[in-house]
């Protein structure tokens, strides 16, 4: 693989066995790479993570705090000083103030080390004192990872898809017709560069809104400083010449430019370091976007698990470079749904990553899934309607302040219900909808000791870090 020969470089080798040989003499590490797709709640999820890490009277799930190893939990100054620090004060303060609000969202890289007093499991602890366990959290946009499938496609087949997936999308539609203006074999013109870059970048942000999840190049969504750069001035063409000097030639050296100096950077610097791994999925906003959505996001999910070189961590491996050994798939937003509804969500979300998980699971990675709430917004009730019990989630809504209690609708018991339909094409749900609510936090009123109210993010935190707090 093109993703495997760039991590494997002997540079990457040299500086993951001093990682290694470090961790195994004086302090272990943990690099958790947490990313997901636009809102499905990544900043809220790390935030809420460190924090009740650090008051942990909520994670009875996670073992090492539930037995009281955890001694201590303090933040450090993170090991990368040309990453910035992610903003956890500052996002806390947001979520539990007299008036929260939710945090901004993942625009950029940003890291934070929490470091762990923990003491041993079992034997081990008559003969040792406590040690310190570093975790290192890197939150990293999902839309930057669906780029690393780009480090296998030349211009033309990128080409192919990307058009075949607009054609399909009513989103897509005026990008389409932009292009009978344009003749991609005439010489260069910056203008008209500008003009299809603009609408394929419009283009995107229209279909992200709708619900879909696969929209590449990711960094057409989330620029940063990088916007009006030649490398971000590009769009897919249909096939054909490519002669020298005109605009179909120079998109196809700026498609190569792009994964040269903008996608492959990234791999090195951030993501070939990463051991676990959690993404968060926005299922619900999938679902309630329709059955399009909800297959575009099982193919979305099925191509951000390739990107990962998934196994367990080998002393070879340690120098070729380090394998992400365990990968969480975590719905989010469980809250918006009673709790007599969160095993279906875990069986759709186990049901849209499976052939994800089953190639992770044969290279060896430990992957699991999951329905999380990493902040509750909501409290559950129990109404009559129509002479029967229906379990409803009440909350502040977010657009007006109002109190509102809201029953989605019920999810099927089984999962092919809605991916079935997905996978045939089909524009809308044959005999159901499911509605969505946007929920601001809750007023807080925390006791000593405790974090911020959730669901499951301790069982979260078990699978991901608790082997290595033993």
């Amino acid at each position: 693989m093109v993703i495997g020969a760039i991590a494997d470089t002997l540079g990457r080798g040299i500086e993951t066995v001093t990682d290694g040989v470090s961790e195994m003499l004086f302090e272990p590490v943990i690099r958790l790479g947490v990313t997901g797709l636009a809102r499905s709640g990544k900043t809220v999820f790390i935030t809420s993570l460190v924090a009740n890490l650090m008051d942990r009277g909520r994670m009875a799930g996670l073992e090492a705090a539930a037995g009281g190893r955890i001694e201590a939990a303090f933040l450090q100054p993170q090991p990368d000083d040309t990453v910035p620090r992610f903003g956890f004060e500052g996002h806390l303060a947001a979520m539990t103030g007299a008036e929260p609000f939710w945090p901004e969202s993942t625009r950029s890289v940003s890291e934070l080390r929490l470091s762990l007093r923990v003491r041993p499991k079992g034997l081990l602890s008559g003969f040792s004192g406590p040690r310190t366990v570093h975790l290192d959290i890197v939150d990293y946009p999902g839309e930057w990872l669906l780029d690393l499938a780009l480090l296998e496609m030349d211009f033309a087949g990128w080409s192919v898809e990307a058009l075949a997936k607009a054609q399909a999308r009513e989103e897509g539609a005026a990008f389409i017709a932009r292009l009978d203006e344009f003749d991609a074999t005439a010489k260069l013109d910056e203008s008209a560069a500008k003009a299809l870059a603009d609408g394929w970048t419009e283009y995107l942000n229209a279909a992200r809104l709708s619900g879909f999840s696969d929209c590449t190049p990711g960094r057409f969504l989330l620029p940063g400083d990088l916007e009006g750069s030649p490398a971000l001035t590009f769009a897919p063409l249909p096939p054909g010449a490519t002669p020298r000097g005109s605009l179909a030639r120079e998109f196809q050296r700026r498609f190569e430019a792009y994964k040269a100096q903008v996608v492959k950077p990234f791999f090195r610097a951030h993501f070939s370091r990463i051991d676990r791994q959690v993404v968060l999925v926005d299922a619900l906003g999938a679902i309630h976007n329709g059955p399009r959505a909800v297959e575009d996001l099982r193919q979305a999910l099925s191509g951000i698990l390739a990107s990962f070189r998934p196994g367990r961590n080998t002393f070879l491996t340690s120098i070729l470079g380090k394998r992400v050994d365990k990968i969480l798939f975590a719905a989010t937003k469980a809250d918006h749904l009673h709790h007599d509804q969160h095993g279906r969500l875990q069986a759709i979300m186990e049901a849209l990553v499976s052939d994800a998980r089953r190639k992770a699971d044969f290279s060896g990675a430990d992957t699991g899934a999951m329905a999380i709430a990493a902040l509750r917004a909501t409290v559950e009730e129990t109404r009559r309607v129509n002479g029967a019990d229906l379990g409803v989630v009440r909350g502040t809504l977010q657009e007006d302040g109002r109190q509102a209690a809201l029953h989605p609708g019920d999810l099927p018991s089984d999962p092919q219900v809605l991916l079935a339909p997905a996978r045939d094409g089909a524009e809308a749900w044959l005999d159901a909808e499911f509605g969505v609510m946007k929920f601001a936090p809750a007023p807080l009123s925390l006791r000593a000791g405790e974090g911020p109210p959730h669901i499951r993010l301790d069982s979260a935190a078990e699978f991901l870090i608790g082997d290595k707090l033993r």
